[in-house]
């Protein structure tokens, strides 16, 4: 993977990776929020996907991402919780195994900074908390193996 990033003017800037460009506008947008969005889109992605591959369907698919930072430089992610929040045709022990499939296997933004930030998560199904503030631990890819997904590549 590659990506070059060239400034334009003021605080704008282009990325351009392998397969496209697009426009970094400091301050409207932060790097660190595009990083937070890009590292909750690959699990949500997931999410999507996971099912899919097992002939269930995914709706109303929300994830949100809070992040406590350092108050000093650098301002690096000390915890991230993520709230998952959707609908679908599975029980929910299976729609728990799709996000934790995503954060323990599939998700590599997630594993990328996993053995550094706390990271905690909250699964909503179908409108019913089904696991809260639970802890993902710190350490290598988790045992999930629920096939090949055609995920957005990372």
């Amino acid at each position: 993977m590659k990506v070059t990033v060239s400034h334009i003017e003021d605080m704008k800037f282009e990325a351009k990776t392998e397969k496209s460009s697009f426009i970094i506008d400091c301050p409207v947008i932060s790097p660190i929020e595009y990083f937070l969005a890009g590292l909750v889109a690959c699990s949500t992605t997931d999410v999507q996907l996971l099912p899919k591959n097992q002939g269930k369907t995914v709706s109303d698919l929300s994830v949100t991402g809070d992040v406590v930072r350092n108050e000093d430089n650098p301002r690096k992610f000390n915890k991230l919780h993520l709230t998952y929040d959707f609908k679908s045709d599975g029980d929910d022990t299976l729609a728990a195994r799709w996000v934790m499939a995503s954060i323990e296997t599939y998700c590599s933004t997630i594993n990328t900074v996993r053995d550094s930030v706390e990271i905690s998560y909250t699964i909503i199904h179908n409108g019913k908390t089904i696991r809260e503030n639970e802890k993902v631990i710190s350490g290598g890819g988790g045992s999930y193996d629920l096939g090949q997904i055609e995920s957005c590549p990372s």
